[in-house]
C-alpha cells in the first residue's frame, strides 16, 4: 500500500531536526493542554510521535485515497451549477476522508478542536497531499488562511469561526480582481459601513479565486472612500451563509483541474472587519501571503517528488536497445539533477518552516504574557530568517518543480506526451506554481534586499563555520568559493549604484544566494544521513557551481552600458 510519508524517508528525517526540541517547547508551553485533552502530548517525545503518526495517516490516505481519485478529479474537474460550485465527485471524496482523519484545522489550538500542531508538520502534510493531487491539496491546505485569522482576529471570532475549520469547513483568499493582480494597491473591491445593520457591505468583482465557493473567506477591500492606494485597504471575513457572494464562472485552466479557480461577484454581501481598518493589505494580507508561499513551496515540492517517482519507475522499466533506460548516462544525469534539486529544495522549505514555527509561537506567548528580553531577541531573529527564506523557498522550489516535470516527460519520451500516463497531469499542474501567490518574479523583488543588506552573504558565512564530515569538507570549500564569487557579484551591482542595472541582474543574484544556501542544508544533512543525502550533496554541489559562474559572469559582464542592449520599453 503506497503511503507517501513513510515511502521517503528524507521526510521523517526533516521531521526529527534538533531544532524541534525548541519549537515543541514554545508551542506546547509546558505541556500544560494535558490535563484537559486526553490527545495532547505528555512531553517531547509523544509530541513528536504524534505529529509522526498523523503524517504517516495523511501519507497513507495520499497515496491510496487521493491518488486513487486524482485522474478522476483532473478529467470530471468542478461544476458550475446556477451561482454555485459543485466539486467533482473524488474531491469530495478526499474532503470527506480528511475530515474523517480529523486533519483539518491541524495548527489550530486544541480549545476550538484543532491539534495544535507546529507549521513544520502541517506543511509536511501539504507536500505529501500534492504529491497526489496539487489540485486537491490547494483547497485543503487553504485551511490555513485561518492562521491568519487567528492572528488578527478577536477572541469572539476565533470561538465563532475556527471551531468550523477545524470541523471540516474551507476556506478561501479573496485578493485579486480583473484589474489588480500581482498589484493588490489596486484592489477596488468596494467596502461600506452599514449602519442600520451594524455590519460592513462588500461591492464588486474578484478574479481568479482559489476554492472561491468556499465556507468562509479572507477578503480585500477597500474601505477609506477616496484612496487609490495599499493605504485604504482593510481585511473583512465573509460568512457564506450569509449569502451575498455569487460564482460567475469556473476558470479553465491549463492544470490543477480538481481546484475551482472563481470570478465571484458581491452583492451587498454582509462582512466583519478583520483586525484594524487600514492594514489589511500592508500588514495582513502579507501575513497571508507568506503562509500562502510557503504551502505553494510544500506544494512544489509534493509535484517535484511525484514527477522523480514516475521519472524513476518509467526509467527503470522501459528498455530500448536490449537494455533498460536508466543505465543510460543521459537518463541517469537527469533523474541524478531531479534528484538533488528536489532534496536541496525541500531542505529549504523546512528550515523556513521552523523558523516559522518558532517566531510565530513567540507571537502567540506573547499574547498571553510579556516575553523575556531573549525571547524578544529570540524572535526578532528567526522571525528575519523566516522572512529572508520565504521568497527563496517558494521561488526556487517552484522552478525546480517546473524544471522536474519537464524532465521527468523527456524520461518518458513519446509516452510522456500522452494522457495514458500521470506525468503529463503533474507537468501541467506544475506551471502554476511559479505564477500564483505572487511569480517568481515577485519573490525576486521580496527577496534582492536581503541580498544588497548583507543577509544572505551573512547566513552563509555562518554555515561555513559548521562542523561537516570528512566527505562534505571539500564540498563546503567550493561553497566558500562560489560566496566569495556572490559577494563579488553584488559589490559590483552596489557600485554601479544604477537602479535598472540592479534591477536587471536581481534574479541572478538572489538565485545565487538560494543555489549556496542550500548546498550548506544538503551539506548538513548530508553530514547526519550520508545514506539518504551524500549522493544528492554532491550532484547538487556540481549544479551550483555551474549556475553560480554563470551568473556571476552574466553580472560582472553587465554595465548601464550593456542596458541599451535590451528591449525598449
Amino acid at each position: 500500500m503506497a503511503n507517501n510519508y513513510t515511502d521517503h524517508p528524507e521526510l521523517k528525517f526533516e521531521l526529527n531536526h534538533p531544532l524541534m526540541k525548541r519549537i515543541v517547547e514554545l508551542k506546547e508551553r509546558d505541556f500544560r493542554d494535558k490535563e484537559d485533552y486526553d490527545y495532547a502530548p505528555l512531553d517531547f517525545a509523544d509530541a513528536m510521535d504524534n505529529y509522526d503518526r498523523v503524517l504517516d495517516i495523511t501519507g497513507e490516505l495520499a497515496g491510496t485515497t487521493i491518488a486513487d481519485n486524482a485522474e478522476g478529479v483532473d478529467l470530471e474537474g468542478p461544476h458550475h451549477v446556477g451561482d454555485r460550485v459543485h466539486y467533482a465527485s473524488g474531491t469530495q471524496a478526499n474532503l470527506d476522508a480528511m475530515v474523517k482523519a480529523g486533519l483539518n484545522g491541524m495548527t489550530m489550538p486544541r480549545r476550538y478542536g484543532g491539534l495544535n500542531f507546529p507549521i513544520t508538520p502541517y506543511t509536511m502534510c501539504a507536500e505529501l497531499v500534492a504529491a497526489s493531487d496539487a489540485g486537491f491539496g490547494n483547497i485543503w491546505s487553504l485551511q490555513d488562511c485561518i492562521e491568519t485569522l487567528y492572528e488578527f482576529g478577536d477572541e469572539d471570532q476565533h470561538s465563532r469561526f475556527i471551531p468550523r475549520i477545524c470541523a471540516g469547513e474551507t476556506m478561501s483568499m479573496d485578493l485579486t480582481e480583473p484589474d489588480a493582480g500581482s498589484d493588490l494597491q489596486s484592489v477596488m473591491l468596494k467596502a461600506t459601513y452599514d449602519e442600520e445593520a451594524g455590519c460592513w457591505r462588500l461591492n464588486g468583482v474578484k478574479r481568479f479565486i482559489t476554492n472561491g465557493d468556499a465556507d468562509l473567506h479572507l477578503v480585500l477591500a477597500r474601505s477609506e472612500e477616496g484612496t487609490t492606494d495599499g493605504r485604504g485597504l482593510s481585511m473583512f471575513i465573509y460568512d457564506k451563509r450569509d449569502g451575498g457572494v455569487n460564482v460567475r464562472r469556473i476558470e479553465n485552466k491549463l492544470g490543477i483541474h480538481g481546484s475551482p479557480t472563481c470570478e465571484l461577484v458581491y452583492k451587498n454581501a454582509k462582512a466583519e472587519l478583520c483586525g484594524n481598518r487600514k492594514l489589511g493589505l500592508i500588514k495582513y494580507v502579507m501575513a497571508l501571503m507568506n503562509g500562502a508561499r510557503l504551502g505553494i513551496a510544500a506544494q512544489s515540492v509534493g509535484i517535484s517528488q511525484a514527477a522523480y517517482n514516475e521519472g524513476l519507475a518509467y526509467a527503470r522499466d522501459r528498455e530500448q536497445f536490449g537494455k533498460p533506460i536508466i543505465q543510460f548516462p543521459a537518463v541517469r544525469d537527469m533523474l541524478s539533477n531531479m534528484k538533488a534539486k528536489l532534496d536541496a529544495g525541500r531542505a529549504l522549505l523546512y528550515q523556513c518552516a521552523r523558523y516559522v514555527d518558532i517566531y510565530k509561537a513567540l507571537d502567540d506567548i506573547s499574547r498571553e504574557r510579556k516575553l523575556t528580553p531573549e525571547e524578544r531577541q529570540e524572535q526578532k531573529l528567526y522571525s528575519k530568517l523566516a522572512d529572508s527564506l520565504t521568497p527563496l523557498a517558494k521561488g526556487m522550489n517552484s522552478e525546480y518543480c517546473n524544471q522536474n516535470t519537464y524532465d521527468a516527460i523527456q524520461i518518458h519520451g513519446g509516452s510522456g506526451f500522452m494522457l495514458d500516463y500521470p506525468i503529463q497531469r503533474y507537468y501541467r499542474d506544475a506551471r502554476i506554481t511559479s505564477i500564483y501567490e505572487g511569480t517568481t518574479q515577485l519573490q525576486v523583488v521580496a527577496a534582492i534586499r536581503y541580498v544588497t543588506n548583507g543577509s544572505y552573504l551573512a547566513q552563509m558565512r555562518e554555515f561555513e563555520q559548521a562542523e561537516v564530515s570528512e566527505e562534505m569538507r571539500p564540498l563546503q570549500e567550493k561553497a566558500k568559493v562560489m560566496a566569495d564569487k556572490f559577494e563579488e557579484a553584488v559589490e559590483h551591482v552596489k557600485n554601479a549604484a544604477d537602479q535598472p542595472l540592479h534591477d536587471l541582474c536581481a534574479r541572478h543574484l538572489v538565485e545565487m544566494a538560494a543555489d549556496i544556501i542550500m548546498l550548506h542544508l544538503l551539506l548538513h544533512n548530508a553530514t547526519a544521513d550520508a545514506d539518504l543525502f551524500a549522493k544528492s550533496a554532491k550532484v547538487y554541489a556540481r549544479l551550483a557551481e555551474s549556475e553560480i559562474a554563470r551568473h556571476h559572469t552574466y553580472v560582472m559582464g553587465t554595465t548601464p552600458e550593456t542596458l541599451a542592449e535590451y528591449v525598449e520599453a
